[in-house]
């Protein structure tokens, strides 16, 4: 069995579920989901329409009803938690065992906060929490977020004097934020609650003057008294910003210079959760997180990395062998773009350099490689974007043209040929090895090395060291190949390195300005460089991770191209 979190409209009952009578006679219930959120998962199975509820018929009516009046106030509904039963499983078993985990939690949210508060703080994670109670993460997130909030508000909650959604959108404010909310709730002014409670913290909030970190006299507009209190507000967010984010770039450079490893710069109104990092010093390798809210106010959380690290560096003390993990600069999916492209666009200048190809197949032949058995590379893509992005790559144009022309010399068949070298279990009469070998004697020297080179290439490994090797030792210019497209977009998700981007291709001034902003706000700085739409942009931009050898951004590593080459590069002399 497995957890999953399934959307309502693809839940429906089941004519094997016993209970008939009032099933859907469920007010008790909703009052619980309201406040508590679903903790127990429905027990379901898979139909040919989606999922069937095996056990928590009145749960999903329950929350069917909940979603009807979030839907009527406009609002999303989240998925539902939901036990997947696999073939063989005992439902009865699985739904005793459901029933009896919850029965040990604290009724109330706020003591289920303190029980996992408790656990938490004695180095349990937030998965091993949810498997003891048998409950998901989110809920015992959601009860671990109760932390962060000012205590005054924790006891007001548990008097019912705060509702539930209210005390959900505190918990993504900021200590200020929060202890201001108190004093409107305490005063006679309006404390804005509920959905208006968001519109306050996240919608427009005006930016105190008290919340910048760069020197009033930088700001060349206008600022706005109030009257009737003495809070001071910009009149200009946009240059308000603009400054903010160069002092947050400034402050993350200061860091940096005291030694501290990595600064990281979260997206404005990014919730940062305490409960799941640890503490840790400078020397252990400590972080500093930067919170920025919408209103302006930038929080610097020192000293922290994030609890998994901290399980494995105690596992490390402890005397177990664990390999370091660090967070990659690029994905696995764009890792894969990336080695397609460049891959594509090697083997293409190799066509141009029959002597290489022929002393690389020697030493296939002679040491062997992971395609030599022999078929060619399959180039294959993990997903749509990737592959439809390689068919519009330049180079697989030309190497599937210079395909067609050596099938033609050797007089084979190119209705259906993806290949010129065919796997086993596609051979056939008109691809016999004999009848191609005797086609070989009939070519001359020029012909035959055209085929080699032609083999070799096809056969070149994907993502491999000698693609590295290879686009060095040619000089590949990937510019002649590829231009970035949407797919690489979509897959850079990097914010450091996109923003290190955003300084190669538009200048110090423009990265530094936009230190703070979303990744896709960056990306489009540098689409418009490329289109020629910003006149100070470089519009013949390429990533270093299109150089030979590839380039990056940041110093984290976990990039197999780079990898690679540091691994090999000690027995060329174009390395030098």
């Amino acid at each position: 069995m497995e957890l999953h979190h399934i959307e309502l409209t693809r839940l429906k009952t089941t004519k094997l579920n016993v209970r008939k009578y009032r099933a859907k006679e469920t007010a008790d219930l909703e009052a619980g989901i309201r406040s508590l959120g679903i903790i127990q998962p429905l027990l379901v199975r898979a139909n040919c329409e989606g999922f069937e509820v095996v056990a928590g018929q009145r749960r999903f009516h329950a929350l069917s009803k909940l979603a009807e009046e979030a839907s009527e106030q406009g609002n999303s509904f989240d998925p539902v938690p939901c036990i997947v039963m696999e073939e063989g499983d005992d439902a009865k078993a699985i739904e005793a065992s459901l029933a009896e985990n919850v029965a040990r939690l604290p009724m109330d949210e706020v003591d289920q906060y303190k029980a996992f508060s408790t656990l938490s703080k004695q180095g349990q994670s937030v998965e091993t929490i949810a498997a003891h109670f048998g409950i998901t993460e989110r809920a015992v997130k959601q009860r671990l977020a109760l932390g962060d909030l000012h205590p005054p508000l924790l006891t007001a909650y548990r008097k019912q004097q705060i509702s539930a959604s209210t005390i959900r959108s505190l918990t993504l404010a900021t200590t200020k934020q929060q202890k201001e909310w108190w004093a409107l709730f305490n005063s006679q002014d309006y404390a804005p609650q509920g959905h208006a409670l968001k519109e306050w913290l996240f919608g427009g909030a005006s930016i105190r003057v008290e919340n910048a970190l760069f020197n009033r006299e930088d700001y060349s507009g206008a600022v706005i008294s109030d009257l009737f209190e003495e809070a001071v507000f910009f009149d200009d967010a946009t240059q308000f910003w603009e400054l903010q984010n160069k002092a947050i770039a400034e402050a993350k450079a200061g860091y940096l210079a005291k030694g501290w490893q990595e600064v990281v710069i979260l997206d404005v109104g990014e919730y940062w959760s305490q409960y799941d990092h640890a503490e840790a010093s400078k020397k252990e390798g400590g972080r500093v997180y930067v919170r920025i809210a919408y209103s302006g106010e930038v929080t610097f959380h020192e000293g922290y990395v994030t609890r998994k690290e901290a399980e494995r560096r105690a596992r490390q003390e402890a005397g177990e062998t664990v390999s370091p993990v660090t967070r990659p600069e690029l994905t696995k999916s764009m890792q894969d773009y990336l080695a397609l492209h460049r891959h594509s666009a090697v083997r293409t200048d190799l066509l141009n350099h029959q002597a290489v190809a022929l002393r690389l197949a020697v030493a296939q032949i002679i040491a062997g490689s992971n395609l030599w058995t022999i078929h060619a590379d399959p180039q294959k893509a993990k997903c749509e974007a990737i592959k439809d992005s390689l068919s519009g790559n330049k180079a697989e144009a030309v190497f599937a043209e210079e395909r067609q022309e050596v099938l033609d010399l050797l007089a084979m068949d190119k209705a259906n040929a993806e290949t010129l070298v065919f796997k086993k279990d596609d051979w056939s009469k008109s691809h016999d090895v004999y009848m191609v070998f005797a086609k070989l004697l009939e070519l001359d020297d020029a012909s035959v090395s055209r085929v080699l080179t032609f083999v070799v290439a096809e056969t070149l490994p994907c993502g491999s060291a000698l693609v590295e090797i290879l686009g060095k030792v040619l000089d590949v210019d990937m510019a002649d190949h590829w231009q970035p497209d949407q797919t690489f977009f979509d897959l850079f998700r990097d914010k450091e390195a996109i923003n290190a981007c955003v300084k190669q291709a538009a200048g110090k001034n423009a990265a530094e300005a936009h230190i703070s902003s979303t990744a896709k706000v960056q990306k489009s700085i540098l689409q418009k460089c490329l289109s020629g739409e910003r006149n100070s942009g470089n519009k013949d931009w390429q990533p270093r991770y299109m150089s030979f050898p590839m380039g990056t951004y940041t110093k984290r590593g976990g990039i197999e191209a780079v990898d690679q080459w540091k691994s090999v590069k000690k027995h060329f002399k174009c390395a030098a």
